[in-house]
């Protein structure tokens, strides 16, 4: 789950990591409010959207507007605020439909005398949390392990005992700070790791970390990731979900308890096992087709969920044709097919339908789909699925 800079920076707060102050607002108004509340000679207008890279985006309706603007009185705030409110921002990480901005957030500016880049993540090879650091914040860390990957520092942790004070400070040297700021970062460092664990956390990413002039470091940005699978232990964290920001897909599968992924292809996927759907794209890549998702019915998938899931697929209008690969175990195929027939009546199908079946009970169930009279296409194996649904696209 992700969530909106300026809730990030108030998790932040909470576990003592130091972030500037800010005020959220919702309309122009409010953001002109937020400019004299915050009593500074400057602050920052912020779009709220769930992609980074928004200072260097732009609006569809207003092209020359960035994301984020510095601003040097109430107006400048309203009228930049006016620019950014309903409409549409683009960004390296939007793709090119954008994302629609709903909220601004407006921070006070600070005395900044360096920028870096900061982060952490689960590193499955090395088997625990690290920390991820760079002298070029600002810069997408992409690009900086593309044009200068010796730029980027790696410090793994222990999930229990959290990131050392050595471990920090060796951070910092390496970073070439000193003084105030290897004391900052001694302090910093170890509370945003503990945040990252504490909060069970996929991502969390400060981009740029400011050194300020007096040597502190400030999380001047905030882009956390949550893992789905804990949010049980976070009960609280469920207000923090924009539902406008998730594709709306993604929401639908995620309410009937099916795990759906859209993606850029054609080929509509319905599979029962994550493996099973991992493969199923992999051979319709292979045989010079695109996947247009990822959806796991999971193996005890009853009629509701497979109409609904049917409904979620042919809702994609780029969806040219279908592919339903099941392998019978837990549940029966004669039962999937019960289940696959009822949501074809159901929902009604205008493109091609490819259905694989293996598992227990499959020469009574494809005999079921020989006999009911629609227009499915039935395959031998994955491979002939493949071969068979790609082939659809180009009759």
């Amino acid at each position: 789950m992700k969530i909106h800079e300026y809730q990030g920076k108030q998790l932040f707060a909470k576990a003592g990591v130091a972030t500037p102050r800010g005020i959220v607002a919702r309309t122009p108004d409010e953001a002109a409010a937020a400019f004299t509340q915050l009593g500074g000679p400057i602050a920052v207008v912020k779009s709220q959207i769930h992609a980074g890279g928004r200072g260097k985006g732009r609006f569809k309706e207003q092209p020359e507007q960035p994301g984020v603007k510095v601003v040097k009185s109430a107006d400048e705030a309203r009228e930049n605020a006016k620019r950014m409110l309903g409409n549409t921002l683009v960004t390296i990480q939007t793709g090119p439909e954008g994302k629609q901005v709903n909220t601004i957030y407006v921070e006070g500016g600070l005395n900044i005398a360096r920028e870096l880049y900061l982060a952490v993540i689960v590193d499955r090879e090395a088997g625990s949390p690290v920390v991820i650091m760079s002298s070029e914040g600002g810069v997408e860390i992409e690009h900086v392990a593309k044009v200068s990957p010796e730029k980027i520092l790696k410090e793994p942790f222990h999930a229990g005992y959290g990131l050392q004070p050595y471990q920090a400070r060796r951070l910092a040297y390496q970073l070439g700070l000193s003084g105030t700021a290897v004391t900052s970062a001694q302090s910093f460092l170890p509370k945003f790791c503990r945040f990252f664990v504490e909060s069970d956390c996929s991502m969390a990413e400060v981009n740029p970390l400011v050194i300020t002039a007096e040597g502190e470091l400030v999380a001047l940005d905030a882009k956390v990731t949550f893992d789905d699978n804990a949010m049980f232990r976070h009960k609280d964290f469920a207000e923090l979900r924009d539902l406008s920001e998730e594709n709306e897909f993604e929401v639908r599968a995620g309410k009937a308890g099916l795990s759906y992924v859209k993606l850029d292809g054609n080929i509509g996927c319905l599979v029962n096992g994550a493996g099973l759907a991992m493969s199923t794209m992999d051979l319709i890549k292979l045989h010079g087709g695109e996947p247009a998702n990822f959806l796991d019915v999971g193996g005890g998938a009853n009629v509701q969920q497979v109409t609904e899931a049917f409904s979620i697929i042919l809702a994609d209008k780029h969806v040219k044709a279908v592919l339903v690969n099941i392998f019978g175990g837990i549940m029966k195929c004669d039962t999937i097919v019960t289940a696959l027939l009822s949501a074809y009546d159901t929902v009604g199908f205008t493109v091609p339908l490819v259905v694989r079946l293996e598992g227990t009970n499959v020469e009574i169930a494809r005999k079921m789909l020989a006999d009911s009279g629609r227009k499915i296409i039935a395959a031998t194996d994955l491979t002939d699925a493949a071969q068979k649904v790609v082939a659809t696209l180009k009759a």
